[in-house]
């Protein structure tokens, strides 16, 4: 399934979301978490921009901008603890990212293909999460309905893709928007409802995950 050029560039990205997890749990090397928090999506955008050479121009522009953004999302959040505003700036940039991405899947919608399903079960998903999270979210409750809203849509249009590409591009991609949604669910119970055990690597590891198939899934893009 992957190139070997894959292969060795997973190879390169574990090893940065291990340094990643590591810098972040680790009192004396936390500094050089600054660093390899953002170089997880950064090596995906250098990966990406050598490897994407066949895929449609808008569609590679579109994915490189949902990457930059995630990038400055990613940037913002690690400075919650000096102000809240960083977490507002954060989630903008990541709503902005996934608004990027949704742009670059509907360029392959399948128009045959229902939304109602997936749609349902999504709701009710984010009815579940946002259940534990109403009582607590205080000024930010417009944002994350409308962050929840959005990464939702994205995840919808990652499965509307389904017929008009390539299966593995399809299949990648959708469990790459999946991936994001629990990444992100984790983040606001850990944030707003209580804390949860791990967090901080079921975050991350999710977070990479998602990022990671999203990129690969595009580059495995071929119209049927």
């Amino acid at each position: 399934m992957l190139t070997k050029t894959e292969k060795q560039f997973s190879i390169l990205f574990v090893i940065i979301v291990l340094v990643e997890l590591y810098t972040g749990s680790s009192d004396t090397l936390r500094n050089w978490h600054y660093f390899a928090k953002p170089a997880i999506v950064i090596s995906l955008i250098i990966f990406y921009l050598k490897a994407a050479a066949s895929i449609p121009k808008r569609i590679k522009t579109l994915t490189v901008l949902g990457l930059l953004f995630s990038v400055m999302g990613d940037t913002l959040l690690m400075f919650v603890d000096k102000s809240e505003h960083y977490f507002t700036f954060g989630l903008i940039a990541f709503l902005t990212a996934h608004i990027m991405y949704i742009l670059a899947f509907l360029k392959h919608r399948n128009k045959q293909r229902s939304v109602l399903g997936i749609l349902a079960i999504l709701l009710l998903y984010a009815l579940a999460i946002f259940y534990f999270l109403i009582d607590h979210l205080g000024t930010m409750l417009i944002p994350v309905i409308l962050y929840m809203l959005v990464i939702l849509f994205m995840a919808t249009t990652a499965y509307l893709r389904k017929g008009t590409i390539s299966l593995i591009s399809y299949q990648l991609v959708f469990l790459g928007a999946l991936f994001f949604v629990v990444s992100d669910s984790i983040l606001a119970l850990n944030k707003f409802y209580q804390p949860i055990p791990f967090s901080d690597y079921s975050i991350m590891i999710t977070y990479a995950l998602a990022q990671y198939l999203i990129v690969i899934g595009i580059l495995k893009l071929k119209l049927d």
